[in-house]
């Protein structure tokens, strides 16, 4: 199961809004969404979870470039969602590098054809090329209150435990 929010930082501190991905095919379509939700050129958080599994930050500040943090990058890349944020530059390759393999994956993490209940616990191949950890700016949220370290720790929970260092879990909440 999915949840995404977008949290808008304003004059009042932390507005939410309960996130519909399904019309946002790449990273710039999500920053997009990000500054619409912007008054001032504010920053904005996009937080993604695919509960139990991994999660994501994305943080909009005004028109820079979005920073991206993904707690496991494998994980990731076994999801819609995830594909977007996994750009070829946070996982370190040359643009077009093993597009293949990522685009051969179902987004239950089988490869196309493959049947996901036949028993075999290996991943599939493309899961070697993306690894097993956190990939991006683990210091996205340093000024906001959640370190690099506290954030590599963070597993289950996780946008509950950054909503609250932000002061912003009860606004989040109420988009839950």
């Amino acid at each position: 199961m999915y949840f995404a929010a977008l949290l808008a930082r304003t004059e009042d501190g932390w507005e939410a809004s309960d996130t519909e991905l399904d019309d946002v095919e790449t990273l710039s379509d999500l920053a997009d969404l990000a500054r619409e939700a912007s008054t001032e050129d504010d920053t904005v958080l996009i937080l993604i979870e695919q509960e139990e599994t991994w999660f994501g930050v994305v943080r909009i500040d005004g028109e820079d470039d979005p920073r991206i943090y993904v707690s496991d990058a494998a994980a990731a890349a076994r999801s819609s969602y995830g594909e977007i944020l996994l750009t070829d530059e946070l996982l370190g390759r040359e643009p077009g590098d093993d597009d293949a393999d990522l685009d051969s994956l179902d987004l239950d993490g089988t490869e196309d054809g493959e049947d996901e209940d036949d028993g075999d616990e290996e991943a599939p191949p493309s899961a070697e090329s993306v690894p097993h950890s956190p990939v991006g700016d683990a210091e996205i949220l340093d000024d906001l209150g959640v370190s690099a370290k506290e954030l590599r720790t963070l597993d289950e929970d996780a946008l509950n435990t950054i909503a609250e260092a932000l002061g912003a879990s009860e606004v989040l909440e109420t988009v839950r």
